[in-house]
């Protein structure tokens, strides 16, 4: 593994950027909380192909706007909002369609540009979602659920459909959350004995291995090749298969067992149009996302615990508080 060499850390991971006021169409904000994604811990050790460097990290966002223009939707000074990280262009044949998330000059914050490990941004003002109900734990952590919400959506599950979600992380977790709302008959696979452990204090049926029961549709949110080949083999006829982690190895598909089934694969990417809706499922308790919180850190601390979180098997989910101290 390459690991990125940081003279100075700090400069990085966590450069300080306020600006006296916002710009036209946009809203300076003080980050608050941000929470860790699994492939932050990748772009610190330099082996992830998306991040170009330098580049400061952050992209799961929580915030408070400190100033802002006049605008029709609401928002004014005070208000925490969770930042919706995905900048699309809004002109290309896919965002014109409705599908920003496959917009082709896609840019994250935290990935692309700049992003929320630091002590002040400036958001285009279509990208922010108060609550005046939803701490900053919980804005942090709507990117999160986004992801597993998208997929779902891509799958049409309807009420009383079995599904089937393999890896219990984060973004399996998500899928599970939001299949369940959706009025699906989840269970899960996980080798992990603590994730198996915590999925089922969440309330789900865990299989520590596949069964003969065929799910309607199954997620398959490893991002493991040789996990995402033989997910296929638990599909139900004419059921649908969702790949929602990413892998950049070529995934071997069974053909024949495919056509025989007619089984209808989809490719699931980031999310589009979710942040409101997550926001009222959290807002009406019907999701909780509180137990994932396994580790709290201030930003001080990223350059030399982010690793050691990498590393643990008992880590569900971190949040980063950018303290007084910090900024």
């Amino acid at each position: 593994m390459k690991q990125i060499v940081l003279a100075a850390p700090r400069e990085l991971i966590a450069r300080q950027v306020p600006r006296p006021k916002a710009k036209e169409g946009e809203a300076l904000v003080r980050i608050r909380q941000i929470g860790v994604c699994g492939s932050d811990f990748h772009a610190y050790a330099g082996d992830h192909p998306a991040y170009t460097y330098p580049r400061v990290l952050g992209h799961e966002l929580a915030c408070e706007i400190v100033d802002i223009p006049d605008n029709r939707l609401g928002l004014r000074v005070g208000d925490r909002c969770a930042i919706e990280p995905y900048i699309s262009c809004g002109k290309c044949h896919p965002c014109v369609m409705g599908r920003t998330n496959c917009c082709e000059q896609l840019r994250l914050f935290g990935v692309h540009v700049d992003g929320g490990m630091q002590a002040f941004l400036s958001v285009p003002l279509s990208l922010l979602h108060k609550s005046e109900v939803l701490s900053v734990d919980q804005l942090a952590l709507v990117e999160t659920l986004g992801i597993g919400a998208h997929a779902v959506a891509r799958s049409g599950l309807g009420s009383g459909e079995t599904v089937l979600v393999i890896g219990a992380g984060p973004i399996g977790l998500a899928v599970a959350q939001f299949a369940k709302v959706a009025g699906g008959i989840v269970r899960i696979i996980e080798k992990s004995e603590w994730r198996r452990d915590f999925a089922k204090y969440l309330g789900f049926p865990i299989l520590t291995g596949p069964d003969n029961e065929l799910a309607d549709v199954v997620f398959d949110a490893t991002g493991n090749s040789a996990s995402m080949a033989a997910s296929l083999n638990f599909v139900a006829s004419a059921g649908r298969l969702v790949f929602v982690g990413l892998t950049r190895e070529v995934i071997a598909i069974d053909d024949a067992l495919l056509h025989k089934r007619e089984v209808t694969l989809y490719s699931s990417r980031n999310s589009a149009g979710q942040f409101a809706r997550i926001i009222k499922l959290i807002e009406s308790n019907q999701i909780d996302i509180r137990p994932w919180i396994t580790d709290r850190l201030v930003l001080s601390d990223v350059p030399v615990r982010l690793i050691d979180l990498a590393s643990r098997s008992n880590f569900m989910k971190a949040l980063i508080e950018v303290a007084d101290r910090d900024t």
